[in-house]
């Protein structure tokens, strides 16, 4: 099988030497790095910087493309000509999940610490990671791992998925929670809300001003999803409140933003997702979706129209 690699700068970290000798024994050709795709390329292995084409154009000059492999996330600018085509797409958008979920886990038992307070200047009692309210709310790939790795500790979760029935919320271990009661009752608030126009402005001044005077708030999932006016009311009016934020809307926030002012916010440059070695993990999943997948196996990570309707 033709299998070329076309991408941007990222994709040789992305498909690591192992992977790449993994993918060239079960392809029984050894991959082709190309600057333009070739037309007679059967799977295709990607990652960020791959262009968009229109419908007409895939036909035309890519008559024997099958598959679509993407080491990266979101396929949305670039997955509907193609599946038009009868290209098949897989993305490694679970595998980017990972280094978000151990990323916010790892800032949730820190907040019962209170450790940031150290930074902030926050004067809360510590209240430890045994009983901790938590709540999380999206139980997408990112918030259902995140719930996975919480069950290692003795907290209290809650979550909220308008989607889910109640015997996946019961399966993760979680209560299942309105986003008012999260707000109002949780010590630590995580956000992993799909990005979409539905979600845009979700989480808003209402249940912004409703948090506890001493807690928590994560964003790790999109920065338009939360009203910044009503955050920085909420940060100012308590001190033991804070916020983490690895995304912000704009991105990144201007350095006169008036939450840059305030000692309880503390944003990263949205460093949640993978970086460095990281990456190498997402080649890997789409080279064990291309065995799956050319061995007649069911494949774990196919991307089909319905789910673009909801992915980020």
């Amino acid at each position: 099988m033709k299998t070329v690699f076309y991408g941007g700068p990222a994709l040789r970290r992305v498909y690591a030497e192992k992977t790449l000798s993994r993918i060239a024994e079960l392809s029984g050709s050894e991959p082709v790095f190309a600057d333009e795709i070739p037309a007679d390329t059967e799977a295709l292995f990607t990652t960020w910087g791959m262009r968009s084409y229109p419908a007409a154009y895939i036909k035309e000059n890519f008559p024997r493309l099958k598959y679509i492999f993407y080491g990266a996330g979101t396929v949305q600018s670039f997955a509907r000509p193609f599946m038009e085509n009868g290209v098949r797409i897989f993305s490694a958008w679970q595998a980017n999940g990972v280094p978000v979920a151990e990323f916010t886990v790892s800032q949730i038992i820190l907040c019962g610490k209170r450790y940031f307070d150290v930074f902030t200047g926050g004067k809360a009692a510590p209240k430890g990671n045994y009983g901790l309210k938590v709540g999380v709310i999206g139980l997408g790939v990112i918030g259902r791992l995140v719930c996975r790795m919480l069950s290692a500790y003795r907290l209290d979760v809650y979550a909220y998925d308008k989607f889910l029935k109640d015997s996946e919320f019961e399966a993760l271990g979680v209560k299942r929670a309105s986003l008012e009661e999260i707000f109002s009752s949780c010590d630590v608030i995580s956000n992993h809300l799909a990005n979409n126009a539905q979600t845009r402005g979700m989480l808003c001044r209402e249940l912004i001003m409703s948090m506890k005077e001493d807690a928590y708030f994560i964003n790790t999932g999109r920065g338009a999803q939360v009203d910044h006016d009503a955050l920085y009311d909420v940060l100012k009016a308590s001190a033991a409140r804070t916020a983490l934020l690895d995304v912000t809307d704009p991105e990144p926030l201007p350095e006169d933003h008036k939450l840059r002012k305030l000692k309880n916010v503390i944003i990263s440059p949205h460093i949640a997702g993978s970086l460095g070695d990281e990456v190498g993990r997402m080649g890997e999943y789409m080279c064990d979706e291309f065995g799956r997948v050319i061995g007649g196996g069911a494949p774990l990570y196919e991307v089909t129209p319905a789910m673009l309707e909801v992915m980020a």
